[in-house]
């Protein structure tokens, strides 16, 4: 491909074998509706069906098909993480096997409102009817209230400029999150209307138990985001309350010892333990802020993250 890619394509598939064809003769349709050179970058998370195989036989009538194998399944995060490191585009489109959503629709409107400025593109799911629309739609509530995006489906498919993904590494399960990590770095978010399809083949991999981990995953981005980079704002605000706190009652004690003759040991006891928190906390604080600081000096020094062989990753067979 002379030049390289422009568009990049990640496709994460986990048991997706029956959809495999269709999938990639939908992105070759949706890639040159764009105009632009492109490749696609699949991701086999570990299946144990024939979606592998399926998958290298289409690489290998094409030019622009690199793919890559976890070992095991390491869910989406990771996969997502995998396709970064291999993309040679600037303009990066995310897409699920299942074709719920069609590539060859999706793609050129995602790379349409990249070329158009934005960062990052997010697509709204229209006439969405399933079981776990409920789930999606509180989460979509919480994410608008807690990080302020302006958005109805953080959890669908994306476009990103390269240099969005440069910044952004997931750690387990903070896929959901891509878009918000980015919006809290300062890049530009755009929603767009696109189409809903039924599962072309296979089963969905969504579980209730990813409930619970989404929740508090969503808590921890929210602390992370607010506090990271001024780690003392939390433990140093608990650590002053709690410290004054004990002092009052510090004061309280010593006024009631004075006024009448006695004292009372358990709040004496109550006391002191409030006092050594507050400045346990406060030691906290500025521990964390020496953290934070050196982080800041390495920032940009490296990936972070375990190595491609750590995760068990198989690099492409044959030409890539």
């Amino acid at each position: 491909m002379s030049g390289g890619p422009v568009v990049s394509v990640i496709v994460p598939g986990f048991n997706e074998a029956g959809n495999v064809a269709t999938l990639f003769s939908k992105i070759d349709e949706g890639l040159a509706a764009t105009g632009l050179p492109g490749e696609t970058v699949f991701v086999d998370d570990g299946s144990v069906d024939d979606t592998w195989e399926r998958v290298v036989a289409e690489r290998d009538r094409r030019d622009n098909v690199r793919a890559f194998r976890h070992r095991r399944n390491l869910g989406l995060s990771e996969a997502l993480n995998t396709g970064f490191r291999n993309l040679r585009g600037d303009l990066i489109v995310f897409l699920p096997a299942d074709l719920q959503s069609d590539p060859a629709e999706d793609i050129p409107k995602l790379v349409s409102e990249l070329q158009a400025g934005n960062d990052v593109v997010v697509g709204w799911r229209i006439g969405r009817r399933e079981g776990k629309l409920f789930v999606s739609l509180v989460y979509n509530f919480l994410c608008r209230r807690l990080f302020g995006i302006d958005a109805h489906d953080l959890n669908w498919i994306k476009g990103f400029r390269r240099e969005v993904i440069d910044t952004i590494h997931l750690r387990s399960d903070w896929h959901r999150y891509v878009v918000v990590l980015a919006a809290g770095k300062g890049f530009r978010v755009k929603e767009i209307r696109t189409n809903y399809y039924p599962r072309h083949s296979g089963t969905s991999k969504f579980g209730r138990k990813r409930i619970l981990r989404g929740l508090l995953d969503l808590i921890v981005v929210k602390f992370e985001m607010s506090f990271r980079d001024k780690p003392m704002l939390l433990f140093g605000s608990w650590g002053l309350a709690l410290l004054g706190l004990g002092v009052v009652l510090g004061l309280a004690l010593v006024g009631q010892k004075l006024l009448t003759g006695t004292g009372s040991r358990p709040l004496l006891f109550l006391d002191m333990l409030i006092v050594m928190v507050g400045v346990q906390l406060l030691g906290l604080g500025f521990v964390a802020e020496q953290i934070a600081s050196l982080r800041e000096a390495l920032r940009g020094r490296t990936g972070g993250g375990p190595t491609p062989a750590e995760r068990g990753e198989v690099p492409p067979e044959g030409r890539s």
